[in-house]
């Protein structure tokens, strides 16, 4: 469950040149499994919020030769998850790259001029773009409401994690119940789609920080052969602090998003 940090492998960049010149420069926190470092990860400044064109280059690893066959394990048979969230973490967004060339691609909307950070997660390793749409910030419509319960449409989740229970440091088990609203009866989900990997179900979790650093950005772990109705997930806070969740399960050929804030003590 563990990711390893390393901005040496990866890079997110931007694929247009409406883009400007980095603005400023802000401190990056990326670690290992052995030691840690800091460095420091530029600011990009993007004219539009409409398919901002990003692209995150990757090494093809070389072939593995076996005593029968020779197997290639090259980046186009890994799966990225790119992850993008405004740094209030209000906005989210989680996209499937195109791998081409040594390269995954996609290209995101925006929903409003703000600062946001951009997730590369591919194949245990981790890395961070910030980027900034000049323009007018909208006001947050709402604040962090820490409910275990969400309803969508007619799928009703509820996180069985009181925040009470919730310590940094410690392994945790997050586990959400889906009913449906008008028959009160488990829900049966369908696989996740665009997914390499078994599994009906995704979670990302991040701190609430500024700035968010790599460290921020939490993996959990599906647990399969879970019963109709229930995702679980296991997961560690590394730290005292506000997480935000968000789930995504796919019912009836549509990937809905459950969101939820919980207080880590």
């Amino acid at each position: 469950m563990n990711l390893v940090l390393k901005t040496s492998l990866l890079g997110i960049f931007l694929l247009t040149s409406s883009c400007s010149s980095p603005q400023k420069d802000v401190k990056q926190e990326t670690s290992t499994s052995n030691n840690q470092s800091t460095q420091t990860e530029q600011v990009k400044e993007v004219k539009s919020t409409k398919a901002v064109p990003l692209a995150v280059k990757v090494p093809d690893k070389p072939k593995a030769t076996t005593t029968n066959s020779v197997k290639s394990t090259n980046s186009s048979n890994k799966q990225m998850h790119l992850v993008v969230v405004s740094d209030d973490l209000r906005f989210f967004q989680h996209e499937t790259p195109t791998y081409k060339s040594r390269k995954f691609e996609v290209n995101p909307d925006f929903p409003a001029p703000g600062n946001y950070t951009v997730f590369s997660d591919y194949d245990k390793q981790l890395t961070i773009q910030k980027i900034k749409i000049p323009g007018d910030v909208p006001l947050p419509t709402e604040l962090e409401k820490f409910s275990n319960t969400k309803t969508l449409s007619n799928t009703k989740i509820t996180l069985l994690a009181p925040e009470s229970n919730l310590k940094s440091g410690q392994q945790v088990n997050l586990r959400f119940d889906l009913q449906d609203t008008k028959n009160k009866q488990p829900v049966k989900l369908q696989p996740y789609p665009n997914q390499k990997t078994l599994g009906n179900a995704r979670l990302f979790i991040v701190r609430s920080s500024s700035p968010l650093k790599t460290t921020d950005y939490i993996p959990a772990t599906l647990l399969q052969d879970s019963p109709d109705g229930q995702i679980s997930f296991a997961s560690s806070f590394p730290q005292k602090g506000t997480y935000k969740l968000w789930l995504q399960f796919n019912r009836n050929s549509k990937v809905n998003t459950a969101d939820f804030w919980v207080d880590v003590k």
